[in-house]
């Protein structure tokens, strides 16, 4: 199993490890619902080291990018990040990712870590159908990311750099930190404010030690405390960001779900445009009025929460339900207090207020819901 550059520092902590994508991670610290609370109401720090990173570099780096992305790269300035997707021939999702652009021909990609691997093959097998000069270089295992989240966390990254509080969303910039170059961006995946890094692996103990110089993280009190993947799921519910595996997939079409603002349907017209790999399949896709069903968001009555693959029902009143559709995602919301749930529906019956029930399985009762608008959850400025 891989182990991030940070560890040690989950075993120091006590977390509570678990094999995810391949990678011995932390679940939890002190608990999912704690750290859930003090993202939202501090700060927390998470290891996203899994996550892939891969330099893209070269002649036709920027082209490339445009083949593999349904969002516009050649538009980006230098110092900006671009969450896109990449999909497949029919239109369905390889991943979601996030584009930095260093420089004109200088690219670095985020992928999701249980898809890196995947990811690599389809990057390579683009560049060399279209004959391209590109230089693809995985530098997961040599570098380390993290991520700082909470409405706090401004306060504690101000100490080290006036710059950084001063960046919009989805901006970044490569920061100096004694003998390392860390990349600083105003990314994240909770819907809180924050800041995510990626540094040498080699420096990331001393780094941890700059960051934290005056922090005690066993402390209830201290601004930042060490979060694992089970609040970061709850967090990014609550923000309805979609999650691959769950509302992005190979078989799901990037129509489907949500994120419409990351696909540009005509960015071949426009100036230095390239097609993307499925853009054939999502026009015609639009064409035909769009996908069968789309991503909503659920409120459930009570506190039961209902599980990805539970069907969605429209209730009839006289025992013919119909299956409506199907949950991607729940949770008890720990910020809300309520059970929600992103699902695909039909798409007629999208409508905020409409009423449907989730089939939680044999035996068990259904449970009451009404589409909500999403995020669920959007946190104060």
């Amino acid at each position: 199993m891989l182990k991030t550059p940070l560890h040690a520092f989950h075993v120091e902590h006590k977390a509570k490890m678990v094999d995810f994508a391949g990678w011995d991670m932390p679940m939890f610290y002190s608990g999912i619902h704690e750290e859930h609370k003090q993202v939202r109401t501090s700060g927390g720090l998470f290891d996203v080291s899994h996550m892939g990173r891969v330099k893209i570099t070269g002649r036709h780096a920027r082209r490339l990018l445009e083949r593999l992305c349904t969002r516009r790269i050649s538009d980006m300035t230098a110092g900006q990040c671009r969450y896109s997707l990449c999909c497949n021939e029919s239109g369905g999702v390889h991943d979601d990712v996030i584009v930095y652009r260093m420089d004109e021909d200088d690219f670095t990609v985020v992928v999701n870590g249980a898809n890196r691997e995947k990811m690599l093959a389809h990057f390579e097998a683009t560049r060399a159908k279209g004959d391209l000069v590109a230089k693809i270089d995985d530098q997961t295992k040599s570098t380390a990311m993290v991520a700082m989240q909470g409405p706090k966390v401004m306060d504690l990254v101000s100490k080290f750099s006036g710059e950084i509080p001063s960046l919009k969303r989805y901006r970044f910039a490569i920061k100096n930190l004694l003998i390392m170059k860390v990349i600083v961006s105003r990314t994240g995946y909770t819907g809180e404010d924050g800041i995510e890094a990626i540094l040498p692996a080699a420096m990331i103990g001393m780094a941890m030690k700059m960051i934290l110089k005056d922090v005690d993280v066993t402390s209830p009190a201290a601004i930042v405390r060490p979060a694992g993947l089970g609040c970061r799921d709850t967090l990014r519910m609550e923000a309805a960001m979609p999650l691959y595996g769950h509302e992005l997939g190979e078989e799901i079409n990037a129509l489907s779900c949500g994120v419409d603002f990351a696909i540009t349907l005509d960015k071949d017209t426009l100036d230095r445009g390239e097609r993307f790999v499925g853009q054939d399949a999502l026009q015609a896709t639009a064409k035909a009025g769009g996908p069968a069903r789309k991503l909503v968001g659920i409120e459930l009555d009570g506190r039961r929460a209902a599980r990805q693959g539970n069907n969605v029902l429209l209730h009839s009143g006289g025992g013919g339900d119909k299956t409506v559709g199907v949950v991607t995602s729940g949770c008890l919301s720990p910020t809300l207090g309520k059970s929600i749930a992103m699902a695909f529906v039909d798409r007629d019956l999208t409508a905020t207020g409409t009423t449907l029930q989730i089939d939680t399985g044999p035996g068990r009762d259904r449970l009451d819901g009404t589409i909500v608008p999403m995020p669920f959850y959007k946190a104060a400025k």
